[in-house]
């Protein structure tokens, strides 16, 4: 069925043929059991000439109304009365109404048409103007006048809705393509801001190796012990740089442009409690609490899990609405960090997490995902059950060999 009604939309012109073939054949008949003589040759002429409108109204709308005005006029010199022909003044009435494309003057003009057509037509073959009352003139001209003005109506009235369509498709497009440039925009922006987390993480970690290192020559010979704990401290320190390397470069592209701005230590999860009590500061209320036993992570886990309930409690605060309330849970357990953020506010109206402005491209969610699939774990965010918004972060604690 689907097959059939493609077919029939890309042969638009086909199908008019065939109503016209039988509108000429239903026609015929009629004439043929009606008319005769003379008057049945020149009615099977406009009859034609009425088929052929049918046939060819959407390629040359124009064109075959100016044929339909003719033929109108033809069959009030010529006396011949209404037949099943004429309904093609209806069809092309609503075709010239209705084309996106059509000059506004023919479509003016197939109202005029459908005003003054009826009430020549019933003028012209009545028996004379005052042969019925007037207000029974005044009756059938409206009875034959509102098909036509309906048919108009109907006609420009999806005129309109097309464009009104059109336009809403052309708008779509534009956004989307918009949407697409600042997305691209809005990685960019955040790879070059994870590039210079990276310098400021490889810079701590060489430092401390440097460090170490100064300090195991110094005391090599004296205390070897402490030889090799500063051994060990070089070891595990750049293995952990590496690890967290391999995760930014994953993802970086090359070519940033240098850093200008002046470096500063990144935070973390011992930074949460001041960020907590700023957000408290501002007028959000947040039920804060840690589970299981506080202890060192990797700087790429802390820094990821400050900057997740940062986004998500600014996002809260933003567009959560009035009376909003937060939760932000922190549980270590052996092996991942697992982060749960979520606000008892309006819902999914805020939560695609904007950066720059509120419409909806959710720069901020991509943020986030970036910068927990570097450290190999998982987010979600969706509306909450009950009304808000959640967040909830796995982030493992193992570094990568």
């Amino acid at each position: 069925m689907q097959r059939l009604y493609d077919f029939l939309r890309r042969h638009p012109t086909g199908v008019d043929t065939f109503w016209a073939v039988l509108l000429l054949g239903f026609s015929g008949l009629w004439l043929a059991a009606d008319t005769s003589g003379t008057e049945q040759i020149i009615a099977a002429i406009f009859t034609v000439g009425l088929c052929l409108v049918i046939a060819l109204r959407r390629k040359a709308p124009v064109k075959m109304l100016l044929l339909t005005a003719a033929i109108g006029i033809g069959q009030l010199v010529f006396g011949i009365q209404t037949n099943p022909g004429d309904f093609a003044m209806f069809v092309i009435t609503y075709t010239v109404a209705s084309g996106p494309t059509i000059p506004r003057w023919a479509s003016r003009c197939a109202l005029a048409g459908a005003l003054l057509g009826p009430a020549m037509s019933l003028w012209r073959f009545s028996e004379g103007p005052t042969s019925r009352p007037v207000w029974e003139m005044a009756f059938f001209t409206a009875l034959l006048t509102v098909p036509f003005v309906l048919a108009w109506v109907l006609g420009d009235s999806m005129r309109t809705r097309r464009a009104y369509w059109a336009q809403l498709e052309e708008k779509a497009a534009r956004l989307e393509k918009e949407r697409e440039a600042q997305s691209r925009i809005a990685v960019a922006a955040e790879r070059a801001r994870i590039a210079r987390e990276l310098h400021d993480v490889v810079a701590h970690n060489v430092s401390v190796m440097v460090v170490q290192a100064d300090g195991a020559a110094y005391v090599l010979d004296t205390a070897p012990e402490q030889t090799r704990q500063a051994l060990e401290t070089i070891s595990g320190t750049g293995r952990q740089a590496l690890a967290e390397m391999r995760r930014l470069l994953g993802v970086l592209r090359t070519g940033e442009q240098p850093e200008s701005g002046e470096y500063v230590p990144q935070p973390g999860v011992e930074q949460l409690s001041d960020l907590i009590d700023q957000v408290r500061g501002a007028g959000l209320p947040v039920d804060f609490r840690m589970e299981g036993e506080p202890r060192p992570l990797p700087s790429s886990v802390e820094l990821t899990a400050y900057r997740i309930v940062q986004e998500a409690l600014t996002n809260t605060r933003k567009h959560g609405g009035p009376d909003v309330g937060s939760t932000v849970r922190l549980a270590y357990k052996d092996d991942e960090l697992d982060l749960l953020v979520e606000d008892d506010g309006r819902g999914a109206q805020h939560e695609l997490y904007e950066e720059g402005g509120a419409d909806g491209l959710g720069h901020g969610l991509i943020g986030m995902r970036e910068r927990v699939g570097m450290v190999g774990g998982s987010l979600t965010a969706g509306p909450r059950p009950g009304g808000g918004f959640r967040v909830t972060a796995v982030l493992p604690l193992k570094p990568e060999r």
